[in-house]
Protein backbone atom coordinates (compact mmCIF):
# COMPACT_ATOMS: atom_id res chain seq x y z
CA UNK A 1 0.00 0.00 0.00
CA UNK A 2 1.57 3.02 -1.13
CA UNK A 3 1.41 6.51 0.88
CA UNK A 4 1.64 9.85 -0.78
CA UNK A 5 4.21 12.18 0.47
CA UNK A 6 1.21 14.71 1.65
CA UNK A 7 -0.08 12.03 3.93
CA UNK A 8 3.04 10.92 5.37
CA UNK A 9 3.75 14.52 5.83
CA UNK A 10 0.21 14.91 7.36
CA UNK A 11 0.56 11.92 9.56
CA UNK A 12 4.14 13.32 10.70
CA UNK A 13 2.88 16.94 11.84
CA UNK A 14 -0.12 15.10 13.16
CA UNK A 15 2.26 13.21 16.11
CA UNK A 16 3.00 17.10 17.23
CA UNK A 17 0.63 19.41 18.56
CA UNK A 18 0.67 22.73 17.52
CA UNK A 19 1.35 25.08 20.04
CA UNK A 20 -0.48 28.60 20.65
CA UNK A 21 0.38 31.46 19.51
CA UNK A 22 -0.14 35.13 19.48
CA UNK A 23 1.81 36.03 16.24
CA UNK A 24 -0.41 38.44 14.09
CA UNK A 25 0.60 36.09 10.52
CA UNK A 26 0.13 32.56 11.55
CA UNK A 27 0.30 29.07 9.44
CA UNK A 28 -1.44 26.07 9.45
CA UNK A 29 -1.98 22.79 7.85
CA UNK A 30 -5.01 21.01 6.59
CA UNK A 31 -4.96 18.08 4.18
CA UNK A 32 -2.03 19.18 2.72
CA UNK A 33 -2.52 22.60 1.94
CA UNK A 34 -1.19 25.80 3.83
CA UNK A 35 -3.42 28.06 4.46
CA UNK A 36 -2.80 31.78 5.84
CA UNK A 37 -3.97 34.03 8.54
CA UNK A 38 -3.80 37.73 9.11
CA UNK A 39 -6.04 38.12 11.89
CA UNK A 40 -5.21 39.93 14.60
CA UNK A 41 -4.73 37.94 17.80
CA UNK A 42 -6.95 37.49 20.81
CA UNK A 43 -5.17 35.92 22.71
CA UNK A 44 -6.71 36.25 26.65
CA UNK A 45 -3.21 35.77 27.29
CA UNK A 46 -1.50 38.96 26.00
CA UNK A 47 -1.29 41.51 27.68
CA UNK A 48 -3.02 44.97 26.69
CA UNK A 49 0.33 46.30 26.19
CA UNK A 50 1.56 44.46 23.57
CA UNK A 51 -1.68 44.00 21.66
CA UNK A 52 -1.60 45.74 18.19
CA UNK A 53 -2.89 48.95 18.16
CA UNK A 54 -3.56 51.38 15.19
CA UNK A 55 -2.35 55.25 15.71
CA UNK A 56 -4.86 56.45 13.95
CA UNK A 57 -7.49 55.05 15.95
CA UNK A 58 -5.34 56.74 18.99
CA UNK A 59 -5.28 60.34 17.34
CA UNK A 60 -8.85 61.28 18.38
CA UNK A 61 -9.82 62.41 14.54
CA UNK A 62 -12.14 59.88 12.46
CA UNK A 63 -10.56 58.63 9.59
CA UNK A 64 -12.75 60.16 7.03
CA UNK A 65 -11.02 63.45 9.15
CA UNK A 66 -7.73 62.11 8.98
CA UNK A 67 -7.89 61.52 5.16
CA UNK A 68 -9.50 65.16 4.59
CA UNK A 69 -6.29 66.53 6.96
CA UNK A 70 -3.51 64.39 4.57
CA UNK A 71 -4.91 65.84 1.29
CA UNK A 72 -5.17 69.19 2.44
CA UNK A 73 -2.05 69.31 4.31
CA UNK A 74 0.00 67.55 1.48
CA UNK A 75 0.85 69.37 -1.66
CA UNK A 76 1.77 65.20 -2.90
CA UNK A 77 -0.05 62.65 -1.32
CA UNK A 78 -0.16 58.80 -1.90
CA UNK A 79 -1.92 55.89 -0.09
CA UNK A 80 0.03 53.20 -0.86
CA UNK A 81 0.42 49.65 -0.68
CA UNK A 82 3.92 49.84 1.41
CA UNK A 83 5.62 52.54 1.95
CA UNK A 84 7.45 54.95 -0.27
CA UNK A 85 11.14 53.90 0.50
CA UNK A 86 9.84 49.70 0.73
CA UNK A 87 6.16 49.50 -1.75
CA UNK A 88 4.74 46.37 -1.51
CA UNK A 89 2.92 46.61 -4.94
CA UNK A 90 4.41 47.04 -8.26
CA UNK A 91 1.34 49.86 -9.10
CA UNK A 92 2.49 51.41 -6.32
CA UNK A 93 6.44 51.68 -6.79
CA UNK A 94 5.74 52.61 -10.34
CA UNK A 95 3.69 55.55 -8.99
CA UNK A 96 6.58 56.53 -6.20
CA UNK A 97 9.33 56.16 -9.16
CA UNK A 98 7.11 58.33 -11.48
CA UNK A 99 6.92 60.97 -8.34
CA UNK A 100 10.26 61.02 -7.40
CA UNK A 101 10.95 61.72 -10.99
CA UNK A 102 10.03 65.34 -10.39
CA UNK A 103 12.17 65.38 -6.73
CA UNK A 104 8.83 66.64 -5.35
CA UNK A 105 7.99 66.00 -1.37
CA UNK A 106 5.80 62.62 -0.81
CA UNK A 107 3.53 61.92 1.77
CA UNK A 108 2.31 58.34 2.09
CA UNK A 109 0.14 56.33 4.09
CA UNK A 110 0.39 52.74 4.23
CA UNK A 111 -3.27 50.90 3.72
CA UNK A 112 -2.01 47.63 3.80
CA UNK A 113 -1.44 48.49 7.92
CA UNK A 114 -5.51 49.60 8.61
CA UNK A 115 -8.10 48.26 6.51
CA UNK A 116 -10.52 50.76 7.51
CA UNK A 117 -8.18 53.24 6.14
CA UNK A 118 -8.38 51.65 3.48
CA UNK A 119 -11.90 51.89 3.07
CA UNK A 120 -11.94 55.80 4.43
CA UNK A 121 -9.85 56.50 1.29
CA UNK A 122 -12.06 54.61 -1.07
CA UNK A 123 -14.85 56.47 0.10
CA UNK A 124 -13.06 60.03 -0.26
CA UNK A 125 -11.85 59.61 -3.53
CA UNK A 126 -14.89 57.64 -4.84
CA UNK A 127 -12.26 55.01 -6.34
CA UNK A 128 -11.62 51.53 -5.98
CA UNK A 129 -8.02 50.77 -6.68
CA UNK A 130 -4.56 52.17 -5.01
CA UNK A 131 -2.50 53.52 -5.21
CA UNK A 132 -4.52 56.44 -4.62
CA UNK A 133 -2.47 60.11 -5.39
CA UNK A 134 -3.54 63.40 -4.32
CA UNK A 135 -2.00 66.76 -5.57
CA UNK A 136 -3.21 69.89 -4.34
CA UNK A 137 -5.98 68.67 -2.69
CA UNK A 138 -6.88 67.46 -5.87
CA UNK A 139 -7.35 63.17 -7.11
CA UNK A 140 -4.96 62.73 -9.78
CA UNK A 141 -5.68 58.76 -9.84
CA UNK A 142 -3.46 55.84 -9.64
CA UNK A 143 -0.62 54.28 -11.19
CA UNK A 144 -1.97 55.47 -14.29
CA UNK A 145 0.32 58.84 -13.79
CA UNK A 146 2.17 57.30 -16.17
CA UNK A 147 0.26 58.80 -19.18
CA UNK A 148 0.38 62.06 -17.58
CA UNK A 149 4.09 61.98 -17.16
CA UNK A 150 4.65 61.18 -20.75
CA UNK A 151 1.92 63.69 -21.74
CA UNK A 152 3.72 66.26 -19.95
CA UNK A 153 0.63 67.11 -17.39
CA UNK A 154 2.21 65.96 -14.38
CA UNK A 155 5.05 68.07 -14.82
CA UNK A 156 2.69 71.17 -14.55
CA UNK A 157 1.03 69.75 -11.75
CA UNK A 158 4.26 69.39 -9.85
CA UNK A 159 5.93 72.72 -11.14
CA UNK A 160 4.97 74.91 -8.59
CA UNK A 161 5.75 72.28 -5.69
CA UNK A 162 8.72 71.49 -6.80
CA UNK A 163 9.07 75.56 -7.39
CA UNK A 164 7.98 76.13 -3.67
CA UNK A 165 10.03 74.00 -1.99
CA UNK A 166 13.04 74.96 -3.42
CA UNK A 167 12.13 78.48 -1.76
CA UNK A 168 11.49 77.18 1.20
CA UNK A 169 14.89 75.87 1.27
Amino acid sequence: MARSLSQMMLKRFAAYPLARSSAITSRSIHQGEVRYSTSVPSDPDTHEDFRPTSKLESSGLSLENIVEQDVKENPVMIYMKGVPDLPRCGFSSLAVRVLKEYNAPISARNILEDPELKNAVKAFSHWPTFPQIFINGEFIGGSDIIHMHQSGELKEKLNTIVNNQGKEE
